[in-house]
């Protein structure tokens, strides 16, 4: 009683503090749900809606509250008195730290009434600071979902089977080492989820789980896996990926449900053959996350089939008549309805870099995607075979429109595609159907409007400018024909920076084709608007020019005198009888022909700029980057401050979607396993609207003997040469080479190692350091050392503690990624570098190791420091320094 006494009256204070504040939490309650974790002050809101409505309060079924609440202790002791509570929610991570990480919540434990809530059904712990789990949870008598992901958990109860009734749960990110025998009594478990913990082996008593259907143990240290698992019946998915397993039982190729089996980064000696030919197997690759048609329509009848998820070393699969589902490794997908091929057929694929010399670009189309190759070529198929392309979605492209292009043998033609967005990747894919394999690709293009033009005539209308519009009068064919309009709007702004004069304005490029080599029987008219502040009421028409395109002769010609020209307010109308290009522009210039083509060539034409900078504190690491020619300026401006090196190359002409290379030549080489590195080079597709950089370590293959190493990043179009050339920064930028630009860069002199013996934590180097100052005590470089080497898998979440941001932490991993002691040496002395002028760098290093749950390293570094303080103590007290002092504490000690 007194306790209730005691909250109420913290119900009162806490009202005290702010006008407004009751109306404020009464309006919280709605219904039976009290949802207060969206609040800074929510625990402080409860405790006055308890204090006022506290009838209402006890009625209440679902519960949300934050663990980063300061008031969350006071506010436990209430929530027994709940009876008819459902839902409890008590999450941290509503509070992020200044590196934008998620905070855990406060939470450590339970008040043992919390057992008494019979009602309570599911309940939310995650993103707290549970060492152990509370006792008073197996008391729960109708538990059905558990959540404690993101804890510290360290072991699960013996008795933890006595949740009879638990249907999920769910303990991700923890430090679980082992699992307790009775989990195998939960009779009615459908999802467990135990990922990214410490496991390193699994009871037999998991196979007793005859009612899971999705089971993660991803992310742990499982060398094996109990044979007990072909036991799971109802098993639909079992993700193994990111573990130590060298070998796993071939029963669970027999498991009936199974869909998807996860075996990704292992150390996988043999699969059994009844695993690697099992559809639903994933043994690398990285497939989208989708594997159904996207296609509702198609759904129904792909049910059933089977699906084949290619790795990335396969080039091919087979089709039978029974029809199949196919995901390559680079993400295209595949779908043969039933009855697609008449006899079982092996097709072959590969994706290709697009050579320019085949792949011929329209006038403005944008490459989004590399060249898919599928063989045999020319196969006919009974039924359409549907395919999923991913591609770089063009997010600045303008009035432009995505299809799939295919090729004949002869000539490129598109095909009628539909985009789509993958709901759980949020990629973008386009999506077509064909009756034939040869090659595919995707492109984006100007938005196309198209209409068949019959012997009666027509209109067609652009879909992007509707006051384009093109009128065909009766008889103007004697047969049907296709006819195909495009249009590209120009800004104001555009053409002035091109001319560089404000006299020069544009209409929007105007482009017509058909499928016949024949002129029309009869003048097709064709109405243009003005260009942008041109009306009839202020024309000039000695100004008023129309150019005809010819993209061919890649000429312009004024053919203002060639037609008739009519003028509206608002328009320019005119008749021809062929099809190209038209354009209308308002000037005083007199060669306008010329203007347009500098104009347009400028349109569809980029100058780009590479450079080469390297890190002013850490030389071996290299930024490469590619900007557009307006860019190069700012660019260097901003990165000035942490850069050093060569000046941007010469300007290249490049096609937008283009790709090229840059290779350290000399005997600097990139790291082999980068994602975007092919063949010991780095690959790039130049974008002009999306930012091309990479920043990478280099290092040297050969002993540099402690001397600086010359080297150059070369940039290239296509295949590269076997022998680089000497001379290849005096070929940079030919018309007839593949050398774009070389940039020269100098590599530091090799620092000293740590210590004197050869080891693995003696690799890298740092200058001396002392943490701490001489009063409070050092932690030397022996110190750290010593530190290091009893940091292990757990160094990240020390170095998050420490402050660092998750993409030091990503870098140290990726350069380090086959040594952990090296991962260990670096974040610590990465960390120490950075905060060796911190009086306070020693404390903080302390709460850091007790934070990652490493109270012994916590301990062992006080200890240090207090020997540190006593060797102080007693260095001043040989000189004499103390003696004054103790002087004083004896006269006060008298007084």
């Amino acid at each position: 009683m007194q306790k209730m006494v005691e909250l109420l009256a913290l119900g009162d204070k806490c009202r005290e503090g702010a006008s407004g504040a009751s109306v404020l939490a009464g309006s919280c309650l709605a219904d039976n749900r009290l949802n207060l974790d969206v609040y800074p002050d929510g625990c402080c809101r409860f405790l006055q809606l308890f204090k006022e409505r506290q009838g209402e309060v006890v009625q209440v079924e679902f519960l949300r509250l934050s663990s980063n609440d300061c008031l969350l202790g006071s506010t436990l002791s209430i929530l027994p008195h709940l009876k008819h509570i459902k839902s409890l929610v008590l999450k941290g991570g509503h509070a992020r730290d200044k590196f934008g990480s998620c905070q855990h919540g406060s939470l450590t434990s339970l008040p043992p009434d919390i057992g008494n809530l019979r009602c309570l059904t599911h309940l939310d712990l995650s993103f707290n600071s549970l060492s152990t789990l509370p006792s008073c949870i197996l008391h729960l008598p109708s538990l059905r979902m558990l959540l404690v992901s993101h804890n510290s958990l360290v072991a699960l109860p013996e008795d933890f089977g006595s949740l009879s009734k638990l249907t999920y749960f769910s303990a991700m990110k923890n430090q679980l080492r082992d699992l307790p025998q009775s989990i195998g009594e939960l009779a009615v478990l459908q999802d467990l989820d135990l990922s990214e913990n410490a496991l390193e082996f699994l009871p037999e008593e998991v196979g007793n789980l005859h009612n899971c259907t999705e089971l993660d143990l991803s992310g742990n240290c499982l060398s094996s896996i109990p044979d007990s698992l072909a036991n799971l019946k109802s098993l639909r998915r079992l993700h193994l990926h990111s573990n130590l397993l060298v070998t796993i039982p071939a029963s669970l190729a027999s498991l009936p449900n199974l869909s998807r089996l996860d075996l990704q980064n292992n150390c996988l000696r043999a699969v059994p053959p009844e695993i690697q030919t099992s559809p639903f197997v994933h043994l690398r690759g990285n497939p989208l996350g989708e594997t159904e048609p996207s296609s509702h329509a198609d759904e129904s009848s792909a049910a059933g089939l089977r699906r084949l998820f290619l790795a990335s070393g396969e080039d091919s699969f087979t089709v039978t008549p029974e029809g199949c589902k196919v995901v390559l490794a680079c993400g295209i997908h595949f779908y043969f309805p039933p009855g697609a091929a008449s006899d079982r057929l092996r097709i072959y694929f590969r994706t290709l870099t697009p050579d320019p010399q085949w792949v011929k670009l329209r006038h403005h189309d944008v490459l989004l995607s590399r060249v898919l190759e599928l063989q045999p070529h020319g196969v006919k198929f009974q039924q359409e075979v549907q395919i999923w392309m991913p591609y770089a979605f063009p997010q600045t492209l303008h009035q432009h429109e995505v299809v799939v292009r295919t090729f004949s043998g002869q000539n490129w033609s598109d095909l009628r595609t539909r985009v789509e967005q993958k709901r759980k990747s949020k990629k973008h894919v386009a999506h077509c159907s064909v009756l034939h394999f040869s090659w595919f690709l995707v492109v984006s293009r100007l938005v196309q409007n198209e209409c068949q033009v019959p012997t009666e005539g027509t209109l067609l209308f652009s879909s992007v400018d509707p006051n384009i519009k093109v009128t065909f009068p009766p008889g103007v064919t004697e047969d049907t024909r296709s006819v195909k309009l495009q249009v590209l709007p120009v800004s104001a702004e555009e053409i002035q920076e091109f001319t560089a004069g404000a006299e020069c304005r544009a209409s929007p490029l105007l482009c017509l084709s058909q499928n016949s080599l024949v002129d029309f029987l009869r003048p097709v008219r064709i109405q243009l608007p003005l260009p942008p502040g041109v009306t009839g009421l202020n024309l000039d028409r000695s100004r008023l020019h129309l150019l005809h395109g010819d993209m061919e002769g890649q000429t312009w010609d004024d053919i203002t005198s060639q037609v008739v020209l009519e003028l509206t307010h608002l328009y320019a109308v005119f008749e021809v009888t062929h099809f190209s290009w038209y354009w209308l522009w308002y000037t005083t210039k007199t060669y306008i022909g010329g203007i347009a083509k500098k104009v347009y060539e400028r349109l569809r034409m980029y100058q780009v700029n590479f450079i080469v900078l390297q890190r002013k504190k850490d030389p071996e690491q290299v930024l490469l980057q590619c900007v557009p020619k307006h860019k190069v300026d700012p660019v260097l401006k901003k990165l000035q401050n942490r850069y050093r090196g060569p000046e941007p190359s010469d300007m290249v002409q490049m096609f937008e979607g283009e790709q090229f290379f840059a290779a350290f030549e000399r005997g600097i080489s990139i790291d082999m396993d980068r994602p975007d590195c092919i063949g010991g080079r780095l690959s790039f597709i130049f974008y002009s609207h999306l930012k091309n950089m990479k920043e990478i370590y280099v290092t040297s293959p050969v002993d540099r003997k402690g001397q600086a190493v010359k080297g150059q990043v070369s940039f290239y179009r296509g295949t590269v040469p076997e022998g680089i050339p000497e001379d290849a920064s005096r070929r940079r930028n030919r018309p007839d080479s593949l050398w774009l630009a070389t940039l020269p860069i100098k590599l530091p002199r090799l620092k000293p190692h740590w210590g004197e013996k050869p080891g693995p934590l003696n690799d890298l180097s740092f200058p001396p350091l002392n943490l701490g100052n001489a009063e409070t005590g050092y932690l030397t470089q022996t110190n750290l050392l010593s530190i290091a080497r009893r940091v292990g898998a757990d160094w990240q979440t020390i170095g998050l503690n420490l402050g660092l941001t998750y993409q030091q932490i990503e870098r140290i991993g990726y350069n380090n990624r086959e040594d952990l002691d090296k991962q260990i040496l670096d974040m610590l002395f990465s960390w120490a570098q950075q905060n060796m002028e911190d009086p306070d760098c020693v404390s903080k290093l302390i709460t850091a190791m007790k934070e990652s749950g490493r109270q012994d390293i916590a301990d062992e570094v006080e200890t240090i420091i207090e020997l540190g303080r006593q060797k102080y103590k007693e260095s001043i007290r040989r000189v004499g320094l103390e003696q004054e002092s103790s002087t004083e504490d004896s006269a006060i000690a008298v007084m």
